[in-house]
């Protein structure tokens, strides 16, 4: 079955989110008290209160003046990593909205209030509030901005066709590289999974679906959409390729609810999902690509509502990738999310590899981006993908034009499972395939992707300088007694020696002592530790770190007192 659906863009919601967050400014004290500063009401939603009872509630997204800053020390591995960004931000959100819920509660409690959730992917509280309330909470000076939680999403598809082979994909497959054990988040009106060439690749378990609406407890697709991004990520089967990683699996969150709509406050949420499937930072359930084959509002726009997430999510080391828009071909009209610096943004080319009209062109400086727009260009005219029900459809649109890029960031991630996820986007950037103006240029970026050739890059690159540490996963003290935990320490390409080692995260009263200290490389070091009696017991996570010549290696151990 083959359906060619006749809109090139679906419209779906009410109206825009205009800018929250202009970027990560330190975290500053939080401000208890509400002042008499100007309003940070948002002008759509002035008319919206005006027009309410005075009993009646509106839902708002309120944003604090805070920035968060997800930035987490290097040289911790993918767990550490993640777990370090989730309890940073939840961290810094919590000490910057302590005041503004504090009164919350209190407007509750006069019945003026209704729900809060809090956010902390974005310093931000979706607040269902009397026009009272909201006008008193947009007075605060703690708030940056009081906006409607209503948000215009365009999906940035107009209807794969085998494309995949214009991007070396089946000569990965032939050396046995498919995307497996790499993870794919698709963040778009779900999935079908139902479809056949779908269902045996969703990861599974309650860590791999969220609807942010409530409304459905297992992966559902009511358009089609996120269904077509899927399958052009991963989807194909023995008779029919057409997905660019066959071999990886996918997670899902659903943007829009039943009635097509999105939420501003939603979509954070989902994005505190992929940072935290399962709740519990610890687990390395997150995953490694994330495809948003979306756009905000319905033309060309530099809206930094959800910077911080996607920040969030390259801090975690999680690739966002993001459709360029279909906005095209004038100069200038770039969109959000996919003209963030942190994006990686994708245009389209039919099979001759010239740009699809439509796509949007840079240049953008939105969010404090300073290189071309779009940074690549992929297959994305008359590409055939899944439908609903197990069928198949004919897509064009930088829609489509996004997972294939997804689909080779995790071919290559699959691949090479020992490169940074920077070197893993620098490799495809930097050997995409030269088209239009000689040189990175504002319609086709970077060019064309070549995952043969970023293949080759990475395996011809040299081991990044680092220090690696290895520890028995834990160490068993009694209190009152002593133990030693041996630490040993070697180096890859370029990594000084002699290196410096420190511990962090020993309970309070707790002695420490390396015997050895700096040590040279490759090498090693006991540490001695010595409990007191007044030691809670328990097991407490350990860090052990070990740096020099501007590069770092950590290892986790659990001090198990008994």
């Amino acid at each position: 079955m083959t359906r060619s659906p006749a809109l090139t863009g679906l419209v779906v919601a009410a109206s825009a989110v205009a800018a929250l967050l202009a970027g990560p400014a330190p975290m500053a004290a939080a401000r208890p008290s509400p002042g008499p500063g100007p309003s940070a009401l948002d002008p759509d939603l002035v008319r919206v209160l005006d027009s309410l009872a005075p009993d009646e509630t509106t839902t708002v997204l309120v944003t604090l003046v805070d920035g968060l800053d997800p930035k987490v020390p290097p040289g911790l591995d993918r767990r550490q990593r993640t777990a370090a960004v989730v309890a940073r931000l939840k961290q810094q959100s919590r000490a910057s909205q302590t005041a503004l819920t504090a009164r919350l509660d209190d407007l509750g409690r006069g019945g003026q209030v209704s729900s809060q959730v809090p956010l902390w992917v974005t310093n931000a509280v979706a607040v269902t509030a009397t026009a009272a309330a909201v006008r008193e909470i947009a007075s605060r000076t703690d708030v940056a901005s009081v906006e409607p939680d209503s948000v215009a999403v365009t999906l940035a598809s107009a209807p794969p066709e085998p494309g995949i082979s214009a991007t070396g994909a089946p000569a990965l497959w032939a050396n046995g590289s498919t995307g497996q054990g790499v993870v794919v988040a698709v963040l778009d009106t779900g999935v079908d999974l139902s479809h056949p060439d779908l269902a045996t690749r969703w990861r599974g378990g309650t860590n791999s679906w969220f609807d942010p609406y409530g409304q459905h407890a297992s992966p559902v697709d009511l358009v089609g959409h996120g269904t077509a991004a899927a399958g052009t990520v991963l989807g194909g089967d023995d008779t029919r390729a057409y997905g660019m990683a066959p071999g990886a699996s996918w997670i899902a969150a659903r943007l829009f609810d039943d009635r097509g709509s999105s939420k501003a406050s939603s979509m954070h949420q989902a994005f505190q999902w992929v940072l935290d499937p399962d709740g519990n930072p610890a687990t390395d359930d997150v995953p490694d690509v994330v495809n948003g084959s979306w756009v905000l509002g319905a033309g060309p726009s530099c809206s930094l509502s959800f910077q911080p997430d996607v920040r969030a999510l390259r801090a975690a080391g999680v690739l966002p990738v993001f459709a360029a828009g279909n906005f095209g071909p004038g100069a200038g009209t770039s969109a959000s999310p996919g003209n963030y610096p942190e994006s990686v943004s994708v245009g389209a080319v039919d099979a001759g590899d010239a740009v699809w009209p439509y796509t949007s062109a840079g240049p953008s400086t939105c969010g404090g981006r300073s290189r071309v727009f779009p940074d690549l260009v992929a297959p994305g005219v008359s590409v055939t993908s899944a439908d609903l029900y197990g069928g198949f459809q004919a897509l064009t649109g930088t829609s489509v034009a996004a997972p294939h890029v997804a689909g080779a960031l995790a071919l290559l991630e699959g691949a090479h499972p020992g490169s940074s996820p920077d070197a893993v986007v620098s490799a495809l950037v930097s050997t995409a395939v030269d088209l239009g103006t000689p040189g990175p240029d504002e319609r086709y970026g970077n060019g064309r992707i070549d995952v043969v050739a970023a293949d080759a890059a990475l395996s011809s690159a040299p081991a990044p300088p680092g220090i690696s540490l290895t520890a028995p996963a834990s160490v068993t003290v009694s209190r009152g007694g002593s133990a030693t935990l041996a630490v040993a320490v070697s180096v890859t390409s370029g990594a000084p020696g002699p290196v410096t080692l420190s511990v962090s995260g020993l309970p309070k009263g707790v002695g420490a002592t390396w015997t050895t200290n700096p040590v040279p490389v490759p090498g090693g070091s006991d540490l001695v530790l010595s409990v007191p009696t007044k030691v809670k017991r328990g097991t407490y996570g350990v860090a052990v770190t070990a740096s020099g010549g501007g590069v770092e290696g950590t290892v986790a151990v659990d001090l198990v007192v008994r």
